[in-house]
């Protein structure tokens, strides 16, 4: 079944880590379209879509985050999905 997630996670180290290409590069391995960017509140947000438990695997990796990074809470909303998506991106 696909779903479409939106995530936003909240750290006190979730930007200036390649928090985004860490999670697009995650999103690619699990087949996910979407997209992912940092906030103005110095948190990352973005919406993955795919089958179920490849979304919850990408949302375990992004819960992680990479090397150098702190995820202090990933809260995550389901969404409508996408029709027609075909890639992840990294947006500015």
């Amino acid at each position: 079944m696909v779903k479409r997630v939106y995530f936003l996670a909240h750290g006190g180290m979730v930007q200036g880590v390649g928090f985004r290409y860490f999670t697009q590069k995650r999103a690619v391995e699990y087949n996910l379209t979407g997209w992912v960017r940092n906030t103005d509140m110095n948190q990352v947000e973005g919406e993955a879509q795919g089958e179920d438990d490849a979304v919850q695997s990408f949302l375990k990796d992004v819960d992680k985050g990479p090397k150098h990074s702190h995820v202090v809470r990933l809260d995550k909303e389901d969404r409508d999905v996408v029709e027609g998506e075909t890639d992840f991106s990294v947006r500015r």
